[in-house]
């Protein structure tokens, strides 16, 4: 094989491995249906031409067929008149239009098969037509959702990449150190300028202040024994003297204004330790 041949196959099969790739399917299918529609407008111009040809034969025929008949009538008026040399004259006449009426009608007869013929050719392409668009209908849909398939798989693919995945675990670890850094660096600014020591002593000055309150009440109350008395040194007995009468009970509404005041301190000392809780 000379150097020219390898050359040209080597042109033509790059030429085609381009066309090859460069090809649409959407894009041929709409052409294939563009030229199938201009190739029905030239069939239909055709069939509309034999068509035209097939009345001008029929019409010829009619025209053959009434000079016939208008030579017969002549020829039978020559004789009527005695004439008969003018009588053969246009019985020749006649049989000349008869001629060519059969003539015409045979054009004729065959003319109207092939425009019957070609009527039922054109109802079939336009029916073949009709079913290439409704395929390039489908043949479209199908690309298109293997398209949108192949687009898919393509994204999951992407999405096994462990680099991905890995990527996202990096950002969560520096999103949790950047959270960690701003709590400790709250905690050192309220170390550092005392607030903390501060409200602690605070709290704690405040809920022992509300518990000697409580107790006081409690036994006020009755509800708790009465604090015992310091041990004192023996003393010369002296005499004793009868006790004196206790004193007189508290009525029923001091009784329920004291448990009133006791519930109200005991709500405020839960709600100190609950305020301590959530420092």
């Amino acid at each position: 094989m000379g150097i020219f041949s390898r050359l040209a196959q080597l042109i033509k099969s790059n030429l085609n491995d381009l066309i090859s790739k460069s090809e649409d399917p959407e894009k041929m299918l709409n052409q294939i249906v563009l030229d199938m529609n201009n190739q029905l407008v030239e069939a239909k111009k055709q069939v509309a031409s034999s068509i035209a040809d097939e009345k001008r034969l029929a019409k010829q025929f009619e025209q053959e067929m009434a000079h016939a008949a208008e030579w017969e009538r002549r020829a039978m008026m020559a004789l009527r008149a005695g004439n008969e040399e003018l009588a053969k004259e246009a019985l020749a006449r006649k049989k000349e239009h008869d001629q060519l009426a059969e003539t015409y009608k045979d054009q004729w007869t065959k003319q109207k098969t092939a425009v019957d013929q070609l009527k039922k050719a054109l109802r079939m392409l336009n029916d073949k037509i009709e079913e290439a668009k409704r395929k390039k209908n489908v043949l479209v849909a199908r690309k298109k959702r293997a398209e949108a398939q192949k687009a898919i798989q393509e994204t999951m693919h992407g999405l096994k990449d462990q680099s991905a995945f890995e990527t996202f675990d990096r950002m969560a670890g520096k999103i949790d150190q950047l959270e960690a850094e701003a709590e400790a660096a709250g905690e050192l600014q309220e170390e550092y300028t005392g607030d903390v020591l501060a409200s602690k002593f605070q709290s704690l000055e405040r809920g022992a202040g509300a518990d000697e309150e409580l107790v006081a009440l409690k036994r006020k109350m009755g509800m708790l024994p009465p604090e015992e008395a310091p041990a004192v040194r023996a003393e010369t007995p002296k005499r004793v003297e009868a006790p004196a009468a206790p004193p007189p009970a508290a009525s029923r509404n001091e009784q329920d204004e004291l448990a009133a005041a006791l519930e109200e301190m005991e709500a405020e000392q839960n709600q100190e330790q609950q305020r301590k809780a959530g420092r």
